[in-house]
């Protein structure tokens, strides 16, 4: 079977990357040992982030390392016995996440920040998939009067810099946008751009059924069979063997599976985290992602109910589940909304993909004709996905890139 490009990771990168080149006439087989859309894009906050123009960087506080360091917090938790194989990649992102080298990254990742929603907007409407789309952007809620001072003026700043909308939320108009929050909060930050998804991975299927509707394919297989073949590559599938001039890997956090034996050793850490969905007590309703900013869990409504995701987790990729994040988190989310009863038999656990320098890696591989990489994008795969799906598509057939695709490259490293 031949195709003219194989896309290896059927994420929501992935599938995007498969629907762009497809649009462009290219014949894609799309290729996961799951079906599309279970892995890490099966579980998120929901949100197609506008404003995230900074990416998430390491502490440099010594106040917040110390913290951080008891392991004892929610929004971020580490497993002892992993450190030791960690600490080169933390190292390397805790000197990229100092103030002017975050300033400089966020530069450089504001163009694909900036194009996020549109694009996931025009997908969502070819694939008919606009009512899973929740606009009116999301809110950020404070306890304190000095934590939200601080996390307004960043907020000032992403406008001055970037032009990042917000709205500044007294107790009042709080409560008239969120009426079932606690009532002691004091205020809150309203980002209104970015848009909720009720069903992330509804939303990656639907943009599946595009891809098939235009002419593509997909295939359960192996990426770890991928390897040369004359004219291109082969991968191994329930199909049988597939061929292909040009090969994506678009794998996420098993990039590496691929990569690595190719003899690409690109630095990469891993972020794991959990969710739980819940049933609203009563007649409460969420009509918004809500981040609790002091300790570091967020709850999105969703079709199956609200969901509560946790922070951080660094850990080996493959260690057993340690949900203890959830398990602090849920208490404090009940006091914060009226959370009933649990609606999955135990919690769901993904892990994202990191890069250092908190860019994601899109392009051409430095050593290998037809061998492109489009994966790294941490907390942001679910909002950088169609952008990423075009970026890509354009440099594999020839068109000038919307965007410099420079700062992404794969041999940055």
């Amino acid at each position: 079977m031949r195709a003219d490009v194989i896309v290896l990771g059927a994420g929501i990168v992935g599938v995007s990357v498969a629907v762009h080149l497809q649009k462009r006439g290219r014949a894609v087989m799309l290729v996961d040992r799951k079906p599309p859309g279970e892995g890490t894009s099966f579980g998120n906050t929901g949100l197609i982030q506008r404003e995230a123009v900074y990416p998430y960087s390491f502490p440099r506080s010594w106040r917040e390392i110390l913290r951080h360091g008891r392991n004892r917090s929610i929004d971020t938790h580490y497993d002892w016995k992993s450190l030791p194989k960690l600490a080169p990649f933390l190292a390397r992102y805790w000197w990229h996440s100092s103030t002017a080298r975050h300033a400089a990254i966020a530069k450089k990742y504001a163009p694909l920040i900036e194009r996020c929603v549109p694009e996931h907007l025009e997908l969502a409407e070819e694939a008919g998939a606009t009512g899973l789309l929740r606009p009116g952007g999301w809110i950020k809620i404070f306890r304190t009067p000095a934590a939200m001072e601080e996390r307004v003026r960043d907020a000032e700043k992403w406008e001055r810099e970037f032009d990042i909308e917000y709205k500044v939320l007294d107790p009042r108009s709080l409560r008239e946008a969120e009426p079932h929050l606690d009532t002691s909060l004091i205020g809150a930050l309203h980002f209104p751009e970015p848009v909720g998804v009720k069903d992330p991975h509804a939303l990656t299927m639907a943009y599946v059924g595009l891809l098939e509707r235009l002419g593509g394919a997909r295939a359960i297989g192996d990426a770890a069979s991928l390897e040369e073949a004359p004219g291109g590559w082969r991968v191994a599938t329930e199909k049988g063997p597939v061929e292909a001039r040009e090969i994506v890997v678009a794998l996420g956090a098993w990039s590496d599976t691929v990569t690595g034996p190719l003899g690409y050793r690109l630095p990469r850490g891993v972020k794991r985290g959990y969710h739980m969905h819940y049933r609203p007590d009563g007649n409460a309703v969420l009509n918004h992602t809500i981040l609790d900013a002091e300790t570091g869990y967020a709850l999105a409504p969703m079709v199956r109910g609200v969901r509560l995701t946790t922070g951080a987790e660094f850990a080996d990729r493959d260690a057993p589940k340690t949900p203890v994040q959830l398990q602090r988190a849920e208490p404090i989310a009940k006091t914060l909304f009226p959370l009933g009863e649990r609606l999955d038999p135990e919690p769901w656990m993904g892990v994202r993909p990191c890069t250092p320098d908190m860019l994601p890696v899109i392009g051409q591989a430095p050593r290998h004709k037809g061998l492109w990489f489009a994966f790294g994008h941490a907390h942001h795969g679910l909002t950088l996905g169609p952008v990423t799906g075009r970026l890509l598509s354009e440099m594999m057939t020839g068109e000038k890139p919307y965007i410099d695709p420079a700062p992404y490259r794969a041999d940055r490293f």
